[in-house]
């Protein structure tokens, strides 16, 4: 007897692979490969999640309501046109599955995030991958892109895992050039973390739009990853079309109390970012002094260029931080093998991974 077959296109896919907490023979390591915010939640988060433990018999709110009417009270939103996700990824997932399917096109960045060509390659759409200009999204080259086939065309701003940004005049120069049914999708997922001036998550562009579409995260600088929760605004087509295929009650109970605190909770958020923003300067320069590539980040990690030449590439770097416990992301699979993307950490661990990089580019076995 024949075994059920998947649709051709999805075995042609290489899953998504996230960064490393753990190495084989390694005791104690440091995870600094998943952009994860070292300052940790808001303590509010955490006693609103552990007090949440005497409901786990009930379903969460399917709509979210209360944590919606929360960040729309923070961010001076449209609860309406706010939807919320498992992550910012569930909702990145849904948009795609809602507005684009075998024939369509969607548009990303050769350099981004991986769930946007691997969805669209899940639907049996077809991914075009636009080189990027200076790291970030390139508008032009986006554009030049689009065809009628064109249904979406995703930006990460700032990008990941480059950690570049464009400013908001961009962003619009982006929208006001595409047909009025192409979705465009800003991904602002580390928005918390940009102290640029120019810069704008697209709140604004959405409320004057049909057809743009704004993701947030709960993941980066409110330090939730654990819990998976993200939200997207939008305009409201967009959100009936998300809501009517979303998965009922696709963010659980402790994660919808815990996301409420720590919206409430922006000194909180503060501390984080202004932590992140004098070591992310800080390991910048340090980094850039030992001779490393470094891009400028908006971000809460940074993206290191190495030398080709052995014995002082990427991958032999890669090495020798694993054998001494600091995992950093290795980018081969991203088309960057020259590359190690670096999570800000706590203070000693921003120290030594420093050191460690010294002495591997001065040849040192110690």
């Amino acid at each position: 007897m024949s075994a059920p077959k998947p649709h051709s296109w999805i075995m042609d896919l290489a899953a998504y692979v996230p960064g490393r907490a753990k190495v084989e023979g390694v005791k104690e390591t440091v995870k600094l490969s998943a952009n994860e915010c070292t300052s940790g939640p808001s303590p509010k988060a955490v006693a609103a999640y552990t007090a949440a433990a005497s409901q786990l018999l009930r379903y969460p709110d399917g709509g979210s309501t209360e944590l919606r009417e929360a960040i729309a009270g923070v961010y001076g939103l449209d609860a309406d046109r706010i939807i919320c996700g498992a992550g910012s990824d569930d909702i990145l997932t849904v948009l795609i599955h809602a507005f684009a399917g075998p024939g369509d096109e969607v548009i990303f960045s050769q350099y981004g995030f991986m769930v946007y060509p691997i969805q669209t390659k899940a639907v049996g759409a077809t991914g075009v991958a636009v080189p990027n200009l200076k790291w970030a999204a390139d508008v032009d080259g986006i554009l030049n892109a689009v065809t009628p086939k064109t249904k979406l065309v995703f930006v990460d701003n700032p990008n990941n895992p480059t950690g570049a940004y464009l400013p908001i005049s961009e962003i619009e120069r982006l929208h006001a050039g595409l047909p009025e049914h192409v979705v465009l999708v800003v991904d602002s997922a580390y928005a918390e973390c940009v102290t640029a001036a120019d810069y704008d998550a697209g709140a604004k562009l959405v409320e004057r739009s049909t057809n743009v579409i704004m993701t947030r995260t709960f993941s980066k600088m409110y330090a939730l990853a654990g819990l998976r929760v993200g939200w997207g605004y939008g305009g409201p087509a967009i959100i009936d079309a998300l809501n009517r295929i979303r998965m009922p009650f696709n963010v659980n109970l402790p994660a919808q109390v815990a996301a409420v605190e720590a919206v409430k909770d922006q000194a909180h958020l503060a501390e984080a970012v202004a932590y992140n923003a004098e070591w992310r300067d800080k390991l910048t320069a340090e980094l850039a002094a030992l001779g490393l590539d470094v891009v400028p980040s908006q971000t809460n990690f940074l993206l290191l260029g190495f030398p080709e030449e052995s014995p002082f590439t990427a991958g032999e770097a890669n090495t020798y931080l694993t054998e001494r416990g600091y995992l950093l992301r290795w980018l081969p699979g991203m088309g960057l093998p020259n590359h190690l993307r670096l999570t800000i950490g706590a203070p000693h661990e921003n120290r030594t991974v420093v050191e460690l990089l010294r002495a591997f580019l001065n040849g040192s076995p110690e």
